[in-house]
This record gives C-alpha cells, sequence and structure tokens, in this order.
C-alpha cells in the first residue's frame, strides 16, 4: 500500500489563551516545503507542549489523514466558526503529517511508513483532549473526534532521515496484531467509566 505526504507541518509551542486560562501549546503547526530533518525526537522545527501526552520516542511524529478535513470543514461551518466553503489549512489539528490514502482502519501499530530517506513505525492512537476544541473553534470537536475515531496515529522514527512535503511512501505490514481504532476505542471506552 502506498500514499502521499501532502503536507509536512511544524510549530514551535506558543502560549494560548485557552478555557480562560494560558497553556502552552504546539497544535497550530504551519506547513513547510522541506527538506525537514526527521530525528528520534521528531522533526526540525517542531515543539510539543505537554510532554505527558505528546512527543518522546514513541510519540515523536503525529500523522493524520487529509481524508478527514472535508468534515472537520463541515462540522466548523455547522458550527459557525467558520464560513461555508472556508477550508482548513494541513496542521490544523496538530498533526505533522497530513497524509492522503492511508486511513486509521488501514493501520496496526508496528507497520512503517517507508519513505525514500526516513523510516517511521505506528505507535499509537492520537487521543483528543480540550487543545483541540480550541484549534478547531468548538468546544466539542474532540468528542467528535472521539465518536468518529477519526483520530489519526503517533509515529516513532525508525530511520532518521529527511522528510519533504508531497513525497511518497509505502506502508510495510508489521505483526497486525492491534489496529489503530480497536486501542482507540478502547481507550476512549475507559475514558467514558
Amino acid at each position: 500500500m502506498a500514499g502521499t505526504l501532502l503536507s509536512l507541518n511544524v510549530a514551535l509551542a506558543q502560549p494560548r489563551q485557552i478555557d480562560g486560562r494560558e497553556v502552552m501549546t504546539g497544535i497550530g503547526k504551519c506547513g513547510v516545503a522541506g527538506p525537514v530533518e526527521v530525528k528520534p525526537l521528531g522533526l526540525a522545527g517542531d515543539e510539543q507542549a505537554d510532554l505527558s501526552v505528546h512527543g518522546g520516542l514513541s510519540k515523536a511524529v503525529y500523522a493524520y489523514p487529509s481524508e478527514h478535513y472535508p468534515f472537520w470543514q463541515t462540522v466548523r461551518a455547522q458550527a459557525s466558526v467558520a464560513a461555508w466553503g472556508d477550508t482548513l489549512v494541513p496542521g490544523a489539528l496538530g498533526e505533522n503529517l497530513t497524509l492522503a490514502g492511508l486511513l486509521e482502519n488501514q493501520v496496526w501499530i508496528g507497520d512503517v511508513l517507508r519513505f525514500a530517506d526516513c523510516e517511521l513505525a505506528v505507535s499509537e492512537p492520537r487521543f483528543p483532549c480540550f487543545k483541540l476544541n480550541a484549534a478547531l473553534g468548538f468546544k466539542h470537536a474532540a468528542k467528535l473526534m472521539g465518536a468518529n475515531g477519526w483520530c489519526g496515529f503517533y509515529l516513532a522514527v525508525r530511520v532518521p532521515g529527511r522528510l519533504r512535503g508531497g513525497e511518497a511512501f509505502e506502508l510495510v505490514p508489521g505483526p497486525r496484531e492491534v489496529g489503530i481504532p480497536e486501542l482507540f476505542r478502547a481507550r476512549m471506552a475507559n475514558q467514558r467509566r
């Protein structure tokens, strides 16, 4: 299976007012052409603000399917936080890699995304937090992500190298024991208890 890295996105952590308090966040990613160096702890020029839930060796890079963007654009218009027809820019959901051709139900823990100069291993789903609500502009974004399971996934850097927006990648199957959707649903169910 093959896909395309539509956009490579980075941001430095910045203070932001969310729910009446100032918090540090790196969710506001912006696209860069590249090449961007990929190191064991992530992309050059990118930061994570809360290392208890983002970043580290197993969550160095966050990938999100571009196929979900039309849904978020429509929901934002329905919530009156964006005009109909407004598009979300890649990185709007906090992802480093905006991908085409690879959805959560096609990804398993241990699968590898093999790029020309870099390999990234799927490590776990992304679990939404209150910062997603602020990034998308309405208070139920995290709940919608949980309900739909459109969470994207974290990647560990298996082979450091460089990435460039627009390049193709190959999905190399891992052991195929635990899928992203089942792991996401299980954890979300535990949070509701």
